[in-house]
């Protein structure tokens, strides 16, 4: 997401930084490269030309053309103003003390509204809410069954009303379950239409002041750019809502839709999609998106994928058995697991502070290879427990045989036990003198 933006802003800024002193001149030519950037990243026209003139004043005063270091302050003064544009702190769901709390999901059809649904409910599920949702695009052939599909994925239940009824009777009814059910959080995944149209606000209109949510949420498609945010526009007039899902933001190099929409509606994006996994959604954080976008890494969010990823205990114990040098083949493929769980190696990377063009070239095709994966665990299940735990004692029948029996090559074998080697040597070079693992600054051992 954001990377041919990203790549733009990147350029022009290391040319900035890489100046002792910088005129007007200096500022202007950056400007009009920050606007033509933001331009092609699909960002709204009055947008780019309100952030610009924002920048230019700040960037043009006397401080920043008499500081040492006058290119990293205009760098610190588009991350603040480009903060400021997406809504500057993360805009939380409210829950009030109603039981059950009502959210209703609105959108276009297409813009990814039933899957947006599951996602939320299985976040709220993970937060220790008991969530139900509620199918009410009655029109879409298969919306319910897709709903319910998710839902049994899922292990939440669904609500579908009677054959025949409207929407407004399904939400009503649905909400009444839930409560009988002992539900504490009610989802409503409502109708949406290829366009704007009347009808389809009437509908949401209606099932809004029969449910009365505590949070009305929509939901648009990163994918269709400017688009997105005139419909945002158009429900914000007839529906009203509280804040807004972006989805398929993990495949839009572009991003103009996340940097337009709270500028042009007033309404703060709440939670971006960012893969096809019923997992892939995440709070937005507007600082945190900030610095992503300009290259500087977002560590906070990768510290956190990581304890999503591998419990305290666990991480311990690994490094105790890595600081005696006990790391076994075993631990070599939990390892490459919880990687594969945070997500593509591109998103884990893109997140390191430091990441500069060239290293982002070099990632701009890496993804974690699922079948490489497969045969790497195939392979050290191959092997016998004590081939795991001293893998010097794997010589070269037993190679065959390991091969044989998950289905490689001998050369698969041979490429898995160097790659092995090859990382606990990385993990040697980590420790310091007193053993302790150095790791990234800020995350400890």
């Amino acid at each position: 997401m954001f990377e041919n933006l990203t790549e733009r802003l990147q350029g022009v800024f290391s040319r900035l930084t890489g100046r002792g002193r910088l005129s007007e001149a200096d500022i202007d030519a950056a400007m009009r490269e920050v606007r033509l950037a933001l331009l092609e990243a699909d960002v709204n026209f009055t947008v780019v030309k309100s952030f610009v003139a924002s920048v230019r004043e700040r960037a043009s005063g006397a401080d920043v053309m008499r500081s040492l270091t006058p290119g990293q302050t205009v760098v610190s003064i588009v991350l603040e103003e480009l903060t400021t544009l997406m809504g500057t702190n993360e805009s939380k769901l409210a829950f009030s003390g109603r039981i059950p709390n009502v959210v209703m999901l609105v959108g276009l059809q297409g813009s990814g509204k039933t899957t947006a649904t599951a996602k939320l409910a299985n976040l709220l599920r993970k937060q220790g809410r008991r969530p139900l949702m509620i199918a009410c695009d009655v029109y879409r052939p298969a919306a319910i069954d897709q709903l319910e599909a998710l839902g049994r994925e899922l292990g939440i239940p669904v609500y579908r009303g009677e054959p025949g009824a409207d929407p407004v009777a399904i939400a009503k009814a649905g909400v009444k379950a839930a409560i009988a059910d002992m539900r504490d959080v009610v989802l409503v995944d409502t109708a949406g239409r290829l366009h704007v149209d009347e009808s389809m606000m009437d509908e949401a209109a209606a099932i809004r002041d029969a449910v009365r949510p505590d949070q009305v949420l929509m939901v648009i498609d990163a994918m269709t750019g400017q688009d997105a945010v005139v419909a945002a526009t158009a429900f914000a007039e007839r529906v009203d809502f509280d804040g807004v899902i972006v989805t398929k933001l993990d495949g839009d190099a572009r991003g103009g839709a996340a940097l337009s929409v709270r500028s042009v509606t007033g309404k703060p994006i709440k939670f971006v999609g960012v893969g096809e996994k019923l997992d892939a959604i995440e709070p937005f954080h507007p600082d945190r998106m900030a610095r992503r976008i300009l290259g500087m890494g977002d560590v906070v969010s990768l510290i956190e994928k990581a304890q999503e990823t591998v419990a305290a205990g666990d991480a311990a114990e690994l490094e105790k058995r890595m600081r005696a040098n006990e790391f076994t083949l075993d631990d070599f493929l939990a390892q490459l697991q919880q990687v594969r769980k945070m997500g593509s190696l591109k998103d884990v990377m893109g997140m390191i502070p430091g990441m500069g063009a060239a290293q982002r070239a070099q990632l701009a095709d890496a993804q974690i290879d699922e079948k490489a994966l497969d045969h790497t665990q195939a392979i050290i299940q191959s092997m016998s427990a004590a081939e795991r735990r001293k893998p010097a004692l794997i010589n070269g029948h037993r190679r065959l045989r390991i091969a044989a029996g998950s289905g490689t090559s001998v050369q698969d074998v041979n490429r898995l036990l160097d790659q092995f080697v090859q990382a606990k040597k990385m993990m040697k070079q980590m420790q310091n003198s007193k053993g302790k693992f150095r790791g990234m600054p800020g995350f400890g051992a």
